[in-house]
């Protein structure tokens, strides 16, 4: 039953595609037209849509090929399969237009309207077509997880966390024998893993998740090969996290029957580093260029609502562990230091958040501007001059200081093998309610996890965090 369903949101999500194509398509025309009365000079468009029906075959082509319709996808990772498909549809189409000699009957501007348009419109709305379709139980598939433990436990939570995915956990197969309770997380516990085969037929079961640290190679094996072809598909959750996972690859090695995890080091290739460096210099200089009258304004500002400069030079730890001065707008009072240490004399608890977190919840020592600018991360956008200087990056490591150094010897050979960025990791999951123990883990992990998408997405998240004020104080 599930299956047919699984099918007809296969047919709906194409059909959505269509329209949502058309839309698009109709939207650029609509620009396009109206182009001559914004831009001087700019020609009248004289080609009707109709010409263009062959768009449709190419997007759609791509999108199957990417796998837009048999593949589940992240959020993020559809995201960046959608961008994918709009890049090489719109390329495409240019190169059939050129080499076809298409001038006549195309128009040129509106190829490119509508590949623009895509990059945002195509995600927005083919995604809310899936949440609703998995809200609807149309592409949920129902999901049995092998392991009522802790790495089960991990599993649970990292399939409810990405709805796009649409698993449905049903209920978790462990030795009941060995459990105290039948029920783990909310959800029914099923006995007895002889008889997994059982539940998946009664429960109409298409995926499984294996969570069992505890099964040795030999039993693991047996276990997959036993229910390869009794689910669509399976997950396997090892008991580790924490290690690389972007850029890694499976390789296989037939005549041996054996498999290995081949582990990239991706900042090592020059052309990757380098990409992230021109990645920052281009978009700092547009920031820069944006932003030079509101660095005038709110520097104005600072001077007038309290003492002291109103731009801060402070030494952090920069790449290869090299100092560098950085800049901030200041939102503290001039005296702050002696400031804190009369609170961290007399307040046990703010002594025990500093050492904890290095920030204080409701610091008394910041202005009611700084607030405003902490709160907006405006404080932060004089660090596009060290962008642009060389020292930091849009995203990367946070700057620490050196006084943070004996915290930070441990993960240092990692971590400042970058430069630092304006926002990071450590900033969108959490920002300063992480403890400074977090925040290093999570730099590691970006390090050593880093790819362009990475960044691109951390400072997607980074505006919406902003927006939304998610921790910054």
């Amino acid at each position: 039953m599930r299956s047919y369903r699984r099918k007809w949101g296969i047919i709906i999500l194409f059909l959505s595609d269509l329209v949502i194509l058309f839309f698009i398509a109709v939207l650029a025309v609509f620009i396009r037209t109206f182009l001559p009365s914004i831009i001087s000079g700019f020609p009248a468009l004289s080609i009707k849509i109709n010409y263009s029906w062959w768009f449709f075959p190419i997007w759609i082509s791509i999108l199957t090929y990417e796998g837009a319709y048999t593949r589940k996808f992240s959020f993020w990772d559809e995201v960046r399969m959608l961008w994918k498909v709009t890049l090489f549809s719109t390329l495409t189409i240019l190169a059939v237009f050129f080499l076809g000699k298409m001038g006549n009957i195309v128009s040129r501007t509106v190829i490119v309207i509508i590949g623009l348009l895509s990059i945002f419109i195509f995600p927005l709305l083919r995604i809310a077509v899936k949440h609703g379709l998995v809200k609807l139980g149309i592409t949920t598939s129902n999901t049995l997880i092998l392991g009522a433990n802790d790495t089960g436990r991990l599993a649970l939570n990292a399939l409810l966390k990405e709805k796009n995915l649409g698993y449905r956990v049903i209920g978790f197969v462990d030795d009941l024998m060995k459990m105290k309770k039948r029920y783990f997380e909310g959800i029914k516990v099923h006995g007895h893993m002889e008889c997994v085969e059982r539940y998946l037929k009664n429960g109409d079961v298409q995926d499984i998740v294996i969570a069992l640290p505890q099964f040795d190679k030999e039993q693991l094996s047996h276990l997959v090969n036993r229910l390869q072809h009794k689910a669509t598909s399976i997950l396997y959750f090892p008991d580790f996290s924490g290690m690389v996972v972007m850029g890694t690859e499976l390789r296989h090695f037939f005549q041996d029957q054996a498999f290995a995890l081949e582990i990239k080091n991706n900042l090592a290739q020059p052309l990757n580093y380098y990409t992230k460096r021109l990645f920052d210099y281009v978009l700092g200089f547009v920031f820069f260029i944006l932003l030079i009258i509101p660095i005038g304004i709110i520097s104005l500002l600072i001077r007038l609502t309290s003492k002291g400069p109103a731009i801060l030079k402070q030494e952090r730890i920069g790449k290869n562990s090299k100092s560098f001065i950085c800049y901030k707008f200041r939102t503290m009072y001039h005296d702050a230091d002696e400031r804190l240490e009369v609170i961290l004399a007399n307040d046990p608890e703010a002594k025990k958040e500093w050492e904890t977190y290095w920030k204080l919840k409701d610091d008394p020592r910041i202005t009611a501007f700084g607030m405003f600018l902490r709160r907006t991360s405006f404080d932060e956008i004089p660090q596009i001059l060290n962008i642009l200087k060389g020292e930091m990056s849009l995203v990367g490591p946070r700057p620490y200081v050196p006084r943070e150094w004996d915290w930070l010897k441990e993960y240092s050979e990692t971590i400042n093998c970058v430069q630092p960025g304006i926002t990071g990791l450590w900033q969108v999951s959490g920002r300063s309610d992480s403890s400074h123990e977090q925040r290093l883990t999570l730099d590691a992990w970006y390090v050593r996890n880093w790819n362009l998408w990475l960044d691109v997405v951390i400072l997607i998240k980074t505006i919406y965090a902003v927006i939304k004020k998610e921790g910054a104080r």
